[in-house]
């Protein structure tokens, strides 16, 4: 059995990293530990997937594509009801390769983009499947590598580019010492350093404020607290939406502590709670935006006291009310789910793939690494629900599982930050820039956090240049939304959908779909016992487990299965064996 084994000051370790990543969003509040629990989520219906998807090319010419792309082509398909486009890398392959009959779709884990399936020329299983006959795509689910948002050609192109040069630059940084400052796509902030400056007129040392600073304060602080009553779009429940506000709340409360404006500044926030709590109806604009500048007068009140305490505090709500706006504008940008890509980016991917390789029996092939895997694991658990022909003919899962339950996963440190508290104050997980920040400590004498390298490879299974590129320019931004989702694979019953109703473990046994589920020996992230609990749920005569890693070695460790030395001559062949004999 796998056993994870982690120093004991990993945390104290970790956090400077942590907190340098934080400070790249503007996070003002510290990082926090705290409980698990899973948060209420909006239902789609599956029977309404999305709508025909539109798609943007830039047809097969190389110097069209971003730098950091090495496919042959790279696409874009729209994600439905969204302005997402998902970038899909097209590999063709050679003439000499034997013809096949259906595509091959890549699905990666989660929080990483297509660079893993393609390292380099000598460790690219993109390439290795293409050269077998396979027409291969590798999708980027929104949110991840070259996927982008954009509504015309142009703007799709220059944001690809620009993405492509700032995961260029985060790895020329590390690799000349200078620590990373990666930030999500445009998630730079929403107001420039302009916004937060506030006017001063005349002789007051004290900074009496303009009406218009004042109007300006009344209008950002309304805007937060409609946001609020609108529930963020539905990503937050009642309850969270309470807990936000609460915190907005008690910010604004410090700047009043031990002053005679305390009693009316919480006469007005019980009353502005009360509307919160309550319905949208058209009056609740009006009642938020006076109450709104009834809390700005308190605060102004203060500001032209003579108590220096009160000196700065017309200037310190504005930071507040500045500081808080982002956060909301990182929860609304990041709003999505495992469920979006289920229910929207992976069917509108695939039905881009059919429409341009057109398969005979309109079905593709598919093989899917963590999250990928458990993305092709719930396709065929809807289908067998819905008893649905399935569009797929075969798949493949690399280190993937519905129930992590009964292992020792690795994972389970992601957990705090799933907490959908701390999902509020970190609305999302900067994974490329904290594996980014830590990877000198994790590859340099005295390799403070070398442990980290056995979560990723295991020992002499990569080529370090290859494991520096993977960890620099692989792994993006997760919303603490999908990490929410994600963490019900570590509940009893297994992932379920965002409603916490559909459970996937319960129709696996209805999928009438070939499955060649692969674990890695030394997988500490998805040991070798959460791939057989899922397994053990497929219909026996369709399922094929295996596991790689010898007792004298070489070992598998998470991404060894994709990008290990030695998957080139023993995991790929496996792969194309089992596909190939239902590539008919």
């Amino acid at each position: 059995m796998c056993t994870l084994q982690v120093p004991v000051q990993m945390q104290s370790d970790f956090r400077p990293a942590l907190r340098m990543a934080f400070s790249s969003f503007g996070y003002r509040t510290p990082f926090r530990m705290s409980a698990l629990a899973l948060a209420p989520l909006r239902s789609y219906s599956a029977s309404s997937f999305f709508p025909p998807p539109r798609a943007f090319s830039t047809a097969a010419s190389v110097t069209d594509k971003p730098s950091i792309c090495t496919a042959d082509e790279l696409h874009y398909v729209s994600a439905p009801n969204s302005d997402w486009r998902l970038a899909l890398w097209r590999y063709h392959p050679p003439p000499q390769a034997p013809p096949r009959n259906h595509p091959l779709l890549l699905l990666s884990g989660v929080g990483t983009n297509a660079i893993g399936y393609d390292l380099s020329p000598e460790s690219s299983f993109a390439r290795y499947m293409s050269g077998q006959g396979f027409e291969t795509w590798i999708l980027e689910v929104r949110g991840a590598g070259l996927s982008v948002q954009g509504s015309n050609f142009k703007e799709i192109k220059e944001n690809a580019d620009a993405v492509s040069e700032q995961m260029e630059a985060v790895a020329k940084s590390v690799t000349n010492g200078v620590s990373p400052m990666q930030q999500p796509n445009d998630v730079s902030g929403s107001f420039s350093d302009s916004d937060s400056e506030l006017s001063f007129h005349g002789e007051y040392p004290i900074g009496v404020t303009t009406a218009w600073d004042e109007s300006k304060l009344v209008s950002k602080l309304t805007d937060i607290l409609m946001r609020l009553s609108e529930r963020l779009s539905g990503f937050l429940s009642d309850g969270q939406s309470r807990l936000i506000s609460a915190k907005l709340f008690d910010q604004i409360s410090k700047l009043l502590e031990d002053s005679q404006l305390s009693e009316r500044f919480e006469e007005v926030r019980a009353k502005l709670s009360n509307i919160l709590e309550k319905q949208q109806n058209s009056g609740i604009a009006s009642q938020i935006r006076d109450l709104s500048q009834r809390l700005v007068n308190i605060i102004e009140e203060g500001q032209r006291s003579v108590s220096p305490q009160f000196i700065d505090m017309q200037e310190r709500l504005s930071s507040t009310i500045e500081d808080f706006q982002k956060q909301l504008d990182l929860i609304v940008k990041y709003d999505w789910d495992f469920d979006h890509y289920l229910e929207e980016d992976v069917p509108a991917a695939m039905e881009y793939i059919k429409a341009q390789t057109k398969p005979k029996d309109g079905k593709l092939l598919a093989v899917g690494h963590s999250m990928g895997g458990i993305l092709l694991y719930a396709m065929l658990s809807r289908w067998g629900f819905e008893r649905r022909e399935p569009e797929l003919k075969a798949i493949v899962t690399l280190a993937s599982s519905l129930d992590y339950t009964s292992s020792n996963s690795a994972l389970k440190l992601l957990l705090p930050l799933a907490d959908p508290a701390q999902a509020l104050n970190v609305p999302v997980v900067p994974l490329g820039t904290l594996l980014a920040a830590a990877y000198p400590l994790a590859s340099r004498p005295p390799y403070v956090l070398g442990w980290l390298n056995n979560l990723i490879s295991a020992q002499d299974m990569m080529h370090p240049e290859l494991l520096k590129k993977l960890v620099l320019n692989n792994f993006c931004t997760i919303p603490a939304k999908l990490l929410l989702q994600l963490t019900s694979a570590f509940r009893e019953r297994g992932l379920c959908d965002r409603n916490g109703k559909f459970f996937f473990k319960d129709h696996m046994h209805k999928s009438n779909v070939p499955v060649l589920a692969i674990a890695g020996d030394r997988d500490l992230i998805c040991p070798p016992e959460a791939v057989e609990e899922t397994v053990k749920l497929l219909p026996r005569n369709l399922v094929t487990y295996k596991l790689f890693g010898e007792g004298q070695g070489p070992h598998y460790a998470h991404y060894d299965l994709v990008g290990g030395r030695v998957a080139l001559e023993q995991v790929y062949p496996c792969i194309v064996q089992f596909l190939s004999q239902y590539d008919d």
